[in-house]
């Protein structure tokens, strides 16, 4: 019988080291080990994934650049916005990398829907949207058959650094938050409906 997902609440963290945290986590792991799904913030910080294109950092100013190895373009994280990394066993789970990003928005989807916001996700722009403005974003990277990063979603933060960028990659791109919405929730409560339809899925 496989082992339950480990769930870790990590606070406020560096994004550099939850970074390296996560590639030693998979790059250590076997075939028994048990899935863990990280859950954090980060102080501000742009990241660019594998593909990312510099020339959608607009203006960086005195927030930090990384070039990270997920998947997607550009992207912002700052104090309220959740992030939940999902450390998974693709292979154990038989699930594909398109399973995987299915998984992450239906997360994000399900959790909102909850709060009474209708949104939905797009074929040809992951994430999910509130109308046109992105509310979640999303970025995986596939290592040995297992997946890391995980998904970004706007609670009550500072949205200005986001207009410095096209986010993932999109020129004019809008981006909203619950907050914005008139949805006022806890960061650690508004974890728990994403965690739990993830949980749900790869452990049923």
């Amino acid at each position: 019988m496989r082992r339950q997902t480990v769930l870790r609440q990590l606070g406020l963290r560096d994004y550099g080291r939850v970074w390296q945290d996560m590639r030693e986590f998979t790059a250590g792991r076997n075939a028994q080990t048990a899935d863990e799904i990280w859950i954090t913030e980060h102080p501000p910080v742009f990241t660019l994934g594998l593909n990312g294109k510099p020339e959608h950092v607009l203006r960086q100013g005195d927030i930090p650049l990384i070039q990270t190895d997920r998947g997607g373009q550009v992207t912002y994280h700052g104090p309220g916005q959740l992030v939940v990394y999902l450390l998974m066993d693709l292979r154990r789970l038989a699930f594909g990398p398109r399973q995987a990003v299915s998984l992450l928005e239906n997360a994000m989807l399900t959790a909102l829907g909850q709060y009474g916001v209708r949104a939905a996700a797009r074929a040809d722009a992951p994430g999910v949207y509130v109308e046109d403005r992105k509310i979640g974003a999303l970025g995986l990277r596939i290592s040995r058959g297992c997946s890391y990063h995980g998904l970004s979603l706007n609670n009550a933060m500072d949205l200005t650094p986001f207009s410095a960028i096209n986010p993932c990659g999109y020129a004019g791109m809008q981006v909203t938050q619950l907050a914005d919405l008139g949805v006022r929730v806890d960061i650690h409560e508004l974890a728990v409906p994403i965690v739990h339809h993830i949980i749900k899925v790869i452990e049923s």
